[in-house]
């Protein structure tokens, strides 16, 4: 056996064991989990239906995450979303590239007409606001990611917070009247939402809080990467997750997923975000997306998720 092949096999062979290791620690919680503690839907995950012939690489996983600015008794599926990330991962290079929308982009909506592309998912769920992003940038994501902002906010503490760099100082007389300072700073869960919706304080607006929140990712993606070697970590968020998400997925596909973003090296993400004008459409403020720039930052990551320039 030549030394590629032994390395290989040993690869697979542990990947193998911690699959079998997930199988066994999701079996467990299974019967130790109360009944009243998987009722609590905290995060969806949806695959999306794509067409035949897709044109993406092979090794590049999408993921569409969602902020859902669903109120309480509303469906946070049916809602319409607050914060667009369309996340490209490179499970070969583990390199990730972020393309970042503005919620009032004024698109068209397959089945109904022009309108905020924020409101696809209120129209059809998910599976039509993935539909409609991927009309805008020329890639349809494998995966839509849903959550509310307060269980976001939970999550990000459950890592022990964040570290992001700010470039500038800026405030909110409703999320934070203290404000953030200019720097590296640290988020803890609430920080971390407040840095994320705000934009009315900020020089470009919807612009400048979409970056905002790509930074926010960022800061996710370093801390999970930081503890992913933990024994038992990433399990634990997979039990975790799986307790409190509607999913389509399986326990070894939520794992997989989990390995790539925890294996995405900081070094290799590049993040852009929609430029567009400013407009007013029946009294509503709107951004009139450069739909070429959009489209030329699909073609970039498609095949590698690499931008090469915003």
């Amino acid at each position: 056996m030549t030394a590629p092949t032994r390395t290989r096999t040993r690869t697979l062979a542990r990947r193998g064991l911690r699959l079998l290791t997930l199988g066994l620690v999701l079996a467990i919680a299974a019967l130790v989990v109360p009944d009243s503690a998987v009722n609590s839907t905290r995060f969806e995950l949806v695959k999306v239906h794509q067409a035949d012939g897709a044109d993406v690489g092979p090794d590049v996983v999408w993921v569409l995450a969602v902020g859902s600015d669903a109120r309480p008794g509303e469906d946070m599926t049916h809602s319409r979303g607050d914060a667009l990330q369309l996340v490209g991962i490179d499970t070969r290079t583990h390199a990730a590239a972020d393309i970042g929308i503005p919620r009032d982009s004024w698109v068209d909506i397959p089945g109904h007409g022009y309108n905020k592309i924020n409101s696809s998912l209120y129209f059809g769920g998910p599976q039509l606001l993935g539909q409609t992003v991927g009309n805008l940038v020329g890639i349809r994501p494998d995966y839509v990611f849903v959550t509310r902002f307060p269980y976001f906010i939970a999550m990000v503490k459950s890592i022990g917070g964040i570290e992001v760099n700010n470039p500038r100082a800026f405030s909110d007389s409703a999320l934070r009247p203290k404000g953030f300072d200019a720097g590296r700073i640290h988020l803890n869960g609430y920080d971390a939402m407040a840095f994320s919706r705000i934009r009315h304080s900020l020089p470009r607006g919807d612009f400048d809080r979409s970056a905002n929140q790509q930074r926010v990712l960022r800061g996710i993606q370093a801390k999970v990467r930081a503890r992913a070697s933990a024994p038992g970590f990433i399990e634990r968020g997979v039990v975790t997750a799986m307790q409190h998400m509607h999913t389509d997925l399986g326990p070894a596909q939520l794992y997989e997923l989990a390995q790539a973003l925890s294996q995405v090296e900081p070094s290799k993400i590049t993040n852009c975000v929609v430029q567009g004008g400013i407009g007013t459409i029946g009294g509503a403020s709107v951004v009139l997306p450069y739909t070429s720039q959009a489209r030329r930052y699909g073609d970039e990551a498609r095949k590698d998720a690499t931008l090469e320039h915003c």
